[in-house]
Protein backbone atom coordinates (compact mmCIF):
# COMPACT_ATOMS: atom_id res chain seq x y z
CA UNK A 1 0.00 0.00 0.00
CA UNK A 2 3.09 2.17 -0.63
CA UNK A 3 1.67 6.30 -2.03
CA UNK A 4 2.63 6.36 -5.75
CA UNK A 5 0.72 9.48 -6.52
CA UNK A 6 -0.62 12.97 -4.95
CA UNK A 7 -2.77 15.22 -6.63
CA UNK A 8 -4.95 18.51 -5.26
CA UNK A 9 -7.86 19.99 -6.89
CA UNK A 10 -8.60 23.69 -5.61
CA UNK A 11 -11.97 23.67 -6.38
CA UNK A 12 -14.29 27.37 -7.22
CA UNK A 13 -17.50 26.75 -8.04
CA UNK A 14 -19.74 29.61 -9.16
CA UNK A 15 -23.36 29.47 -8.45
CA UNK A 16 -26.12 31.99 -8.86
CA UNK A 17 -26.83 32.13 -5.28
CA UNK A 18 -24.22 33.00 -2.37
CA UNK A 19 -23.68 31.12 1.22
CA UNK A 20 -26.01 33.16 3.59
CA UNK A 21 -27.26 35.14 1.11
CA UNK A 22 -27.09 38.17 -1.47
CA UNK A 23 -25.07 40.61 -0.39
CA UNK A 24 -24.47 44.27 -1.55
CA UNK A 25 -20.95 44.24 -3.09
CA UNK A 26 -21.16 41.32 -5.32
CA UNK A 27 -20.65 43.77 -8.21
CA UNK A 28 -16.50 43.51 -7.31
CA UNK A 29 -14.30 42.34 -9.10
CA UNK A 30 -12.54 40.41 -6.57
CA UNK A 31 -13.67 36.91 -5.67
CA UNK A 32 -13.60 37.81 -1.78
CA UNK A 33 -16.18 40.09 -0.19
CA UNK A 34 -16.56 41.28 3.11
CA UNK A 35 -19.84 40.84 5.35
CA UNK A 36 -19.87 43.41 8.13
CA UNK A 37 -21.40 41.54 10.65
CA UNK A 38 -19.83 38.60 10.69
CA UNK A 39 -16.28 40.44 10.63
CA UNK A 40 -14.55 38.17 7.57
CA UNK A 41 -14.41 37.29 3.99
CA UNK A 42 -16.23 35.10 2.32
CA UNK A 43 -16.50 34.14 -1.41
CA UNK A 44 -18.60 34.77 -4.31
CA UNK A 45 -17.56 30.96 -5.47
CA UNK A 46 -17.98 27.51 -3.22
CA UNK A 47 -14.50 27.10 -3.00
CA UNK A 48 -12.89 23.81 -1.76
CA UNK A 49 -9.77 21.51 -1.54
CA UNK A 50 -9.92 18.02 -2.78
CA UNK A 51 -6.75 15.65 -2.39
CA UNK A 52 -6.36 12.51 -4.02
CA UNK A 53 -4.10 10.11 -2.98
CA UNK A 54 -3.16 6.69 -5.01
CA UNK A 55 -1.36 3.54 -4.23
CA UNK A 56 1.42 1.27 -6.15
CA UNK A 57 -1.57 -1.31 -6.12
CA UNK A 58 -4.41 1.14 -7.27
CA UNK A 59 -5.98 1.89 -4.67
CA UNK A 60 -6.55 5.49 -4.27
CA UNK A 61 -8.74 8.04 -1.48
CA UNK A 62 -10.38 11.27 -1.53
CA UNK A 63 -9.65 13.72 1.02
CA UNK A 64 -10.97 17.31 1.67
CA UNK A 65 -10.05 20.28 3.56
CA UNK A 66 -12.46 22.70 4.68
CA UNK A 67 -11.22 26.05 2.60
CA UNK A 68 -14.01 28.43 2.19
CA UNK A 69 -10.97 30.58 1.10
CA UNK A 70 -8.09 30.55 -0.85
CA UNK A 71 -8.24 26.58 -1.32
CA UNK A 72 -4.83 26.73 -3.37
CA UNK A 73 -3.01 27.64 -0.14
CA UNK A 74 -3.73 24.45 1.86
CA UNK A 75 -2.87 22.48 -1.95
CA UNK A 76 0.61 24.36 -2.46
CA UNK A 77 1.22 22.86 1.07
CA UNK A 78 0.32 19.50 0.10
CA UNK A 79 1.55 19.44 -3.51
CA UNK A 80 5.02 20.97 -2.57
CA UNK A 81 5.92 20.11 1.31
CA UNK A 82 4.34 17.05 1.89
CA UNK A 83 4.33 15.43 -1.23
CA UNK A 84 8.28 14.38 -0.87
CA UNK A 85 7.45 12.71 2.43
CA UNK A 86 4.74 10.65 1.65
CA UNK A 87 5.64 9.31 -1.20
CA UNK A 88 6.69 5.73 -1.12
CA UNK A 89 5.27 5.60 2.26
CA UNK A 90 2.67 2.88 3.52
CA UNK A 91 -0.66 4.55 3.16
CA UNK A 92 -2.16 2.31 6.22
CA UNK A 93 0.30 3.74 8.84
CA UNK A 94 -2.27 6.66 8.86
CA UNK A 95 -1.02 7.70 12.83
CA UNK A 96 2.55 7.90 11.65
CA UNK A 97 1.49 10.02 8.85
CA UNK A 98 -0.59 12.36 10.58
CA UNK A 99 2.63 13.33 13.71
CA UNK A 100 5.35 13.03 10.48
CA UNK A 101 2.94 15.72 8.47
CA UNK A 102 2.29 18.03 11.58
CA UNK A 103 6.26 17.96 13.02
CA UNK A 104 7.10 19.43 9.76
CA UNK A 105 6.43 22.72 10.88
CA UNK A 106 5.31 22.92 14.26
CA UNK A 107 9.01 24.21 15.60
CA UNK A 108 8.06 26.96 13.24
CA UNK A 109 4.92 28.05 14.90
CA UNK A 110 2.37 26.62 12.19
CA UNK A 111 0.57 24.07 14.41
CA UNK A 112 -2.80 25.51 13.11
CA UNK A 113 -4.33 27.01 10.41
CA UNK A 114 -3.52 26.12 6.80
CA UNK A 115 -1.43 24.09 7.77
CA UNK A 116 -3.74 21.74 10.02
CA UNK A 117 -6.24 22.51 7.30
CA UNK A 118 -3.94 19.81 4.43
CA UNK A 119 -2.80 17.85 7.24
CA UNK A 120 -6.73 17.10 7.38
CA UNK A 121 -6.98 16.50 3.32
CA UNK A 122 -4.77 14.04 3.76
CA UNK A 123 -5.73 12.41 6.85
CA UNK A 124 -9.31 11.82 5.63
CA UNK A 125 -8.30 10.53 2.43
CA UNK A 126 -6.11 7.86 3.75
CA UNK A 127 -8.49 6.45 6.20
CA UNK A 128 -10.63 6.12 2.66
CA UNK A 129 -7.94 4.23 1.42
CA UNK A 130 -8.02 1.95 4.84
CA UNK A 131 -11.73 1.47 4.20
CA UNK A 132 -11.22 0.94 0.95
CA UNK A 133 -8.46 -1.96 1.04
CA UNK A 134 -10.37 -3.58 4.19
CA UNK A 135 -13.36 -3.46 2.25
CA UNK A 136 -14.96 -1.55 5.36
CA UNK A 137 -16.96 1.56 5.84
CA UNK A 138 -14.73 4.06 8.05
CA UNK A 139 -17.08 4.39 11.02
CA UNK A 140 -16.01 0.70 10.87
CA UNK A 141 -12.45 1.57 11.13
CA UNK A 142 -13.33 4.27 14.26
CA UNK A 143 -14.93 1.50 15.91
CA UNK A 144 -18.51 0.90 15.03
CA UNK A 145 -21.32 2.46 14.08
CA UNK A 146 -24.08 3.66 17.37
CA UNK A 147 -26.32 4.86 14.67
CA UNK A 148 -27.14 4.85 10.97
CA UNK A 149 -28.93 7.96 10.34
CA UNK A 150 -28.28 11.06 11.92
CA UNK A 151 -30.88 13.80 13.13
CA UNK A 152 -29.93 16.73 11.42
CA UNK A 153 -30.85 20.38 12.24
CA UNK A 154 -30.63 23.24 9.78
CA UNK A 155 -28.52 26.09 9.66
CA UNK A 156 -29.21 29.51 8.82
CA UNK A 157 -32.29 31.29 6.86
CA UNK A 158 -31.04 33.02 4.70
CA UNK A 159 -33.59 35.45 3.85
CA UNK A 160 -33.89 39.88 4.84
CA UNK A 161 -36.70 40.12 6.48
CA UNK A 162 -37.66 38.35 9.72
CA UNK A 163 -41.42 37.23 8.22
CA UNK A 164 -39.34 35.63 5.59
CA UNK A 165 -36.82 33.86 7.66
CA UNK A 166 -40.24 32.42 9.55
CA UNK A 167 -41.78 31.02 6.63
CA UNK A 168 -38.44 29.49 5.65
CA UNK A 169 -38.82 27.87 8.89
CA UNK A 170 -41.93 26.75 9.16
CA UNK A 171 -41.30 25.08 5.53
CA UNK A 172 -38.66 23.36 7.15
CA UNK A 173 -40.58 22.01 9.61
CA UNK A 174 -43.59 21.01 7.51
CA UNK A 175 -40.66 18.69 5.53
CA UNK A 176 -39.87 16.90 8.70
CA UNK A 177 -37.54 19.07 10.72
CA UNK A 178 -36.83 19.52 14.44
CA UNK A 179 -34.08 22.07 14.83
CA UNK A 180 -32.61 25.29 13.14
CA UNK A 181 -29.91 27.38 13.64
CA UNK A 182 -29.77 30.88 12.83
CA UNK A 183 -26.96 32.65 12.14
CA UNK A 184 -27.04 36.13 13.74
CA UNK A 185 -25.13 38.63 15.97
CA UNK A 186 -26.89 42.16 14.61
CA UNK A 187 -27.12 43.34 18.19
CA UNK A 188 -28.55 42.05 21.26
CA UNK A 189 -32.08 43.39 20.73
CA UNK A 190 -32.74 42.43 17.15
CA UNK A 191 -31.43 39.09 17.91
CA UNK A 192 -33.91 38.32 20.76
CA UNK A 193 -36.82 39.83 17.98
CA UNK A 194 -36.08 37.32 15.84
CA UNK A 195 -35.38 34.18 18.28
CA UNK A 196 -38.89 35.14 19.92
CA UNK A 197 -40.67 35.69 16.46
CA UNK A 198 -39.25 32.19 15.49
CA UNK A 199 -40.02 30.52 19.29
CA UNK A 200 -43.32 31.41 18.68
CA UNK A 201 -44.49 30.82 15.07
CA UNK A 202 -42.34 27.31 15.58
CA UNK A 203 -43.85 26.35 19.10
CA UNK A 204 -42.45 24.53 21.86
CA UNK A 205 -41.27 21.55 20.32
CA UNK A 206 -39.04 22.62 18.12
CA UNK A 207 -35.43 23.11 18.91
CA UNK A 208 -33.60 26.26 18.01
CA UNK A 209 -29.96 27.34 18.46
CA UNK A 210 -28.15 30.95 18.16
CA UNK A 211 -24.38 31.32 16.12
CA UNK A 212 -23.39 34.85 17.42
CA UNK A 213 -20.49 35.01 14.87
CA UNK A 214 -18.07 36.55 17.80
CA UNK A 215 -20.19 39.63 18.00
CA UNK A 216 -20.51 39.99 21.88
CA UNK A 217 -18.09 41.02 24.88
CA UNK A 218 -18.21 38.73 27.65
CA UNK A 219 -21.01 41.04 29.62
CA UNK A 220 -23.08 41.32 26.29
CA UNK A 221 -22.83 37.54 26.17
CA UNK A 222 -24.15 37.51 29.53
CA UNK A 223 -27.06 39.09 29.04
CA UNK A 224 -27.97 37.62 25.95
CA UNK A 225 -27.75 34.24 27.16
CA UNK A 226 -30.15 34.64 30.44
CA UNK A 227 -32.77 36.26 27.54
CA UNK A 228 -32.28 33.29 25.38
CA UNK A 229 -33.08 30.97 28.35
CA UNK A 230 -36.30 32.21 28.55
CA UNK A 231 -37.17 30.69 25.12
CA UNK A 232 -35.41 27.62 25.68
CA UNK A 233 -32.76 27.87 22.81
CA UNK A 234 -30.67 25.07 22.78
CA UNK A 235 -27.51 26.32 22.52
CA UNK A 236 -25.53 29.39 22.14
CA UNK A 237 -22.08 29.38 19.29
CA UNK A 238 -19.34 30.86 19.39
CA UNK A 239 -20.38 34.73 20.99
CA UNK A 240 -17.00 35.77 22.06
CA UNK A 241 -13.76 35.68 19.75
CA UNK A 242 -12.24 32.25 19.85
CA UNK A 243 -9.30 33.57 21.56
CA UNK A 244 -10.73 34.51 24.78
CA UNK A 245 -10.86 31.63 26.12
CA UNK A 246 -11.02 32.87 30.01
CA UNK A 247 -14.12 35.16 28.99
CA UNK A 248 -15.72 31.97 26.90
CA UNK A 249 -15.07 30.30 30.49
CA UNK A 250 -16.64 33.25 32.94
CA UNK A 251 -19.85 33.06 30.37
CA UNK A 252 -20.25 29.30 30.92
CA UNK A 253 -20.49 29.84 34.49
CA UNK A 254 -22.40 32.29 34.59
CA UNK A 255 -25.52 31.07 32.42
CA UNK A 256 -27.49 28.04 32.11
CA UNK A 257 -27.79 28.25 28.62
CA UNK A 258 -25.32 25.38 26.94
CA UNK A 259 -22.30 26.96 25.01
CA UNK A 260 -21.03 26.08 22.20
CA UNK A 261 -17.06 26.25 20.72
CA UNK A 262 -14.46 24.97 18.49
CA UNK A 263 -14.88 25.68 15.21
CA UNK A 264 -11.90 27.29 14.57
CA UNK A 265 -9.66 24.71 16.49
CA UNK A 266 -8.24 22.31 14.96
CA UNK A 267 -6.16 20.00 17.38
CA UNK A 268 -6.36 18.19 20.72
CA UNK A 269 -3.57 19.73 22.12
CA UNK A 270 -6.30 23.78 21.41
CA UNK A 271 -8.95 21.60 22.88
CA UNK A 272 -7.74 20.54 25.64
CA UNK A 273 -7.19 24.01 26.96
CA UNK A 274 -10.56 24.88 25.92
CA UNK A 275 -11.88 21.68 27.99
CA UNK A 276 -9.19 22.16 31.04
CA UNK A 277 -10.26 26.14 31.32
CA UNK A 278 -14.51 24.70 30.99
CA UNK A 279 -15.04 27.45 28.39
CA UNK A 280 -17.88 25.61 26.73
CA UNK A 281 -20.40 22.43 27.32
CA UNK A 282 -20.48 21.67 23.81
CA UNK A 283 -17.63 20.94 21.34
CA UNK A 284 -17.39 21.93 17.89
CA UNK A 285 -14.38 20.56 16.07
CA UNK A 286 -14.71 20.42 12.00
CA UNK A 287 -13.40 17.30 10.16
CA UNK A 288 -12.04 19.47 7.34
CA UNK A 289 -9.97 21.45 9.79
CA UNK A 290 -9.17 18.84 12.10
CA UNK A 291 -9.29 15.58 10.10
CA UNK A 292 -10.94 12.03 11.39
CA UNK A 293 -7.92 11.10 12.90
CA UNK A 294 -7.92 14.34 15.24
CA UNK A 295 -11.56 14.21 15.14
CA UNK A 296 -11.71 11.01 17.42
CA UNK A 297 -9.48 12.14 19.48
CA UNK A 298 -11.43 15.51 20.32
CA UNK A 299 -14.09 13.40 21.23
CA UNK A 300 -12.50 11.13 23.38
CA UNK A 301 -10.90 13.71 25.05
CA UNK A 302 -14.13 15.49 25.76
CA UNK A 303 -15.40 12.55 26.87
CA UNK A 304 -13.20 12.58 29.62
CA UNK A 305 -14.61 16.21 30.26
CA UNK A 306 -18.10 14.62 30.03
CA UNK A 307 -18.78 16.94 27.00
CA UNK A 308 -20.58 16.06 24.02
CA UNK A 309 -19.31 16.41 20.35
CA UNK A 310 -21.68 18.46 17.69
CA UNK A 311 -19.32 18.29 14.79
CA UNK A 312 -19.73 21.53 12.92
CA UNK A 313 -20.30 20.95 9.15
CA UNK A 314 -20.49 24.50 7.18
CA UNK A 315 -19.46 25.07 3.28
CA UNK A 316 -17.46 21.92 3.21
CA UNK A 317 -18.35 19.80 0.18
CA UNK A 318 -18.81 15.63 -0.81
CA UNK A 319 -15.89 14.66 1.30
CA UNK A 320 -16.16 16.82 4.65
CA UNK A 321 -19.76 15.53 4.74
CA UNK A 322 -19.32 12.41 4.47
CA UNK A 323 -16.30 12.11 6.91
CA UNK A 324 -18.32 14.13 9.25
CA UNK A 325 -21.29 11.78 8.83
CA UNK A 326 -19.22 8.49 9.41
CA UNK A 327 -17.41 10.37 12.74
CA UNK A 328 -21.08 11.07 13.33
CA UNK A 329 -22.42 7.13 13.39
CA UNK A 330 -18.95 6.02 15.58
CA UNK A 331 -19.04 9.07 17.95
CA UNK A 332 -19.77 7.87 22.06
CA UNK A 333 -20.54 10.97 22.71
CA UNK A 334 -22.31 12.73 19.85
CA UNK A 335 -24.59 15.41 20.55
CA UNK A 336 -27.26 14.17 18.68
CA UNK A 337 -27.93 16.55 15.73
CA UNK A 338 -25.39 17.23 13.01
CA UNK A 339 -25.38 20.81 11.24
CA UNK A 340 -26.83 20.91 7.57
CA UNK A 341 -26.50 23.39 5.17
CA UNK A 342 -29.79 23.26 2.65
CA UNK A 343 -27.44 25.48 0.21
CA UNK A 344 -24.39 23.40 0.15
CA UNK A 345 -25.48 19.47 -0.24
CA UNK A 346 -27.02 19.72 -3.64
CA UNK A 347 -23.95 21.58 -4.86
CA UNK A 348 -21.59 18.54 -3.03
CA UNK A 349 -24.13 16.29 -4.65
CA UNK A 350 -23.25 17.26 -8.09
CA UNK A 351 -19.96 15.72 -7.86
CA UNK A 352 -21.25 12.87 -6.62
CA UNK A 353 -22.06 9.64 -8.68
CA UNK A 354 -24.23 8.43 -6.27
CA UNK A 355 -25.70 11.13 -3.55
CA UNK A 356 -25.35 11.64 0.18
CA UNK A 357 -29.48 11.75 1.52
CA UNK A 358 -30.93 14.29 3.59
CA UNK A 359 -34.50 12.91 4.04
CA UNK A 360 -37.22 13.65 6.64
CA UNK A 361 -34.46 15.94 8.83
CA UNK A 362 -32.14 12.75 9.09
CA UNK A 363 -28.99 12.29 7.25
CA UNK A 364 -27.97 9.22 6.12
CA UNK A 365 -23.97 7.51 6.52
CA UNK A 366 -23.14 6.88 3.13
CA UNK A 367 -22.85 3.29 2.70
CA UNK A 368 -19.72 1.06 0.96
CA UNK A 369 -15.91 1.19 1.87
CA UNK A 370 -14.38 3.87 3.07
CA UNK A 371 -16.10 6.88 2.92
CA UNK A 372 -18.38 5.60 1.19
CA UNK A 373 -18.55 8.33 -1.80
CA UNK A 374 -17.31 8.16 -5.54
CA UNK A 375 -16.41 11.53 -7.28
CA UNK A 376 -16.82 12.44 -10.69
CA UNK A 377 -13.72 13.33 -11.93
CA UNK A 378 -14.54 15.13 -14.94
CA UNK A 379 -16.19 17.47 -13.23
CA UNK A 380 -13.59 18.22 -10.41
CA UNK A 381 -11.01 18.27 -12.65
CA UNK A 382 -12.78 21.19 -14.57
CA UNK A 383 -14.01 23.34 -11.61
CA UNK A 384 -10.24 22.98 -10.59
CA UNK A 385 -8.49 24.05 -13.80
CA UNK A 386 -6.68 27.33 -13.40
Amino acid sequence: MRIETIEVFPVKIRKEHVYLGETTTLDSPYDYYMRPEYRCPYSKNMETLLVKITTQSGVCGWGEALAPVLPEVAGTIIKNLFTPVLLGENALNRGVLWNRLYDLMRDRGYYTGFMVDAVAAVDCALWDIAGRQAGLPVYQLAGGAYRDRIPAYVSGLPAPKLEDKIALALDWKAKGFRAIKLQIGYGMEEDIRIMAALREALGDDFKLMIDAHWNYTVPQAIRLARRLEELDVAFLECPLNPEDLPGYAELAAAVDLPIALGEADRTHWQYKEILDRRCCDIVQPDVGRCGITEMMRIAQLAELYGRPVAPHLSVGQGGCIAATLHCDAALYNFHGMQEYQPSILPVANEFLTKPIVCKDGFLEVPEGPGLGIEYDEEKVRYYSAP
